[in-house]
């Protein structure tokens, strides 16, 4: 049985134990060392992000996914399930990572670590030995977009811009950032707004109807830090859409630069 992009806990404890297949628990260690999805391996997200200067959440280099991703056991047949227990964005980045890497054998898991507890599927404080294994790297760079390169195309109408983060955030009524407002062009599609009630995804036509942007468009996704963007450009993926990049930058550096454009769009009632 091969497991789809979303992968749902019934599914998966199908799978625990083939050899062929690696559960990454990118959520909290604390938590991990309490229950966790048994053989799951334990990921610090700090780990699977890189810095420059003030800039977090870039795409580490060659030689160290190499060497993170065969310290967990993972080669280049496995199939690789990523869960956290904060809304997925963070599973969405491993899986955007191997993507990066040429590496489509990953799921993540709907719902993530809330739903497999909450749900009652097998679960252990016991951590597993983990035999390392041989990933080789190979770079593919459409996932991937600088702000240089956003900033060259912010008029082309081959371009479309997708926010992850809240309206106030997207309106300029709430400020992370060191500038307040949106890049010009871009859309709202707020990372929150991909799950239900329960954790899980909504359902596909509910999910289409957020993505207002043109399949043949290249979608660039960003948020404040590159985690929730990863989410939307993920479920993009999912959705059929064959040109999407993350802003790894995000706002943390295109706020910073007072030369970059920002749009302050009033909220509902204004």
């Amino acid at each position: 049985m091969t497991l789809p992009l979303i992968a749902d806990p019934e599914a998966l404890v199908q799978r625990l134990g083939d050899r062929q297949l690696v559960v990454v628990d990118v959520g909290k260690q604390a938590l991990y060392n309490q229950a966790h999805i048994p053989g799951a391996r334990f990921l610090d997200y700090g780990l699977l992000v890189a810095s420059s200067g003030k800039t977090h959440g870039l795409l580490p280099d060659r030689p160290h996914l190499e060497r993170l991703l065969s310290s967990l056991g993972i080669d280049n047949e496995t199939h690789v399930v990523a869960c956290d227990d904060e809304g997925g964005g963070k599973a969405a980045r491993l899986i955007w990572t191997l993507h990066c890497a040429v590496h489509d054998k990953a799921s993540l898991l709907n719902g993530g670590l809330h739903a497999w507890l909450n749900e009652v599927f097998p679960h252990t404080p016991q951590q597993t030995a983990v035999e390392p294994a041989d990933f080789h790297y190979q770079h593919n760079p459409r996932p991937v977009i600088t702000g240089e390169e956003i900033l060259a195309r912010i008029d082309d109408p081959g371009l479309q811009l997708l926010d992850a983060r809240s309206l106030a955030e997207y309106n300029g009524e709430q400020r992370f950032a060191l500038r307040a407002g949106h890049i010009p062009g871009a859309i709202n599609v707020p990372v929150t707004s991909l799950v239900d009630d329960s954790g899980r995804f909504r359902p596909a036509d509910e999910l289409a109807a957020l993505f207002e942007s043109d399949r043949d468009h290249r979608a660039i996704t960003y948020c404040g830090g590159g985690i929730a963007a990863s989410a939307n450009a993920f479920m993009m993926t999912r959705l059929g859409f064959t040109d999407v990049a993350v802003y790894t930058a995000s706002l943390q550096e295109w706020a910073a630069d007072p030369a970059n454009p920002m749009v302050v769009a009033p909220g509902p009632g204004q």
